[in-house]
């Protein structure tokens, strides 16, 4: 049973989503601020995070900031603005998705299990072998991305869309059919979203002297040569 842990100020949406997540047979721990979900999210070791983005004191973009120090947790955030800026910061702090309210309960039912689907190679009884392309290396087992002899950390949108790309090293990739790979065939996601998840990429790929993914202008994306 997958364990939710949802931070959100406002105790009526925290029964709404409640209901409709157990219902579904998921396991659900509530924080109603954020320094009380940053301290359920080191003590209860949640499978996803349903973050609410304007909670006073501590917001969402706060919170998301400290578990990304040393966690790749998936966090969906909650926001009422669904301004396209908002939506893109939110994913630039490393949120793995965003949905907008009011939103539906089978919405974000959806959503929450899109993203726990990204996990799934973690599951298996009999893991797929590491993935290699000259420096990079993605271990799918324990969801780790290495280039050469350092570890770059990535959200689980992050390896997604990048083993994605290993998987078929010589093709070119639109945003849309990157998206399938990475996200599911039931999942809309905007360009813009794709755009920032792998500038995220790349900049963490670079600290560390590599550049894994190359844009092919006017097609979409590839794997660099990785050399």
């Amino acid at each position: 049973m997958a364990r939710i842990l949802l931070i959100d100020d406002d105790p009526h949406l925290r029964d709404v989503i409640r209901f409709a997540l157990t219902r579904e047979g998921f396991a659900v721990i509530e924080a109603a601020d954020g320094s009380q979900g940053l301290a359920l999210a080191a003590s209860a070791a949640p499978d996803l995070i349903l973050l609410d983005v304007m909670m006073p004191e501590l917001d969402g973009t706060e919170v998301c900031r400290r578990l990304r120090r040393d966690s790749r947790v998936p966090i969906i955030f909650l926001s009422s603005r669904d301004d396209e800026i908002d939506r893109v910061l939110g994913l630039e702090l490393g949120g793995d998705d965003y949905i907008g309210k009011p939103f539906s309960p089978r919405e974000l039912v959806a959503r929450v299990k899109a993203v726990l689907r990204r996990l799934a190679p973690l599951e298996t009884a009999a893991p797929p072998p590491q993935l290699r392309h000259g420096c990079l290396r993605l271990d799918a087992e324990a969801f780790r991305a290495f280039w050469a002899e350092h570890e770059v950390v990535l959200t689980v949108t992050e390896f997604a869309l990048l083993r994605t790309l290993v998987e078929r090293p010589g093709k070119v990739f639109s945003r849309d059919a990157l998206m399938d790979g990475a996200y599911g065939l039931d999942h809309y996601v905007s360009d813009r979203t794709v755009d920032s998840h792998l500038r995220r990429v790349r900049a963490k790929f670079q600290a560390v002297g590599g550049a894994p993914v190359q844009t092919v202008h006017g097609l979409g994306y590839k794997l660099s040569d990785c050399r």
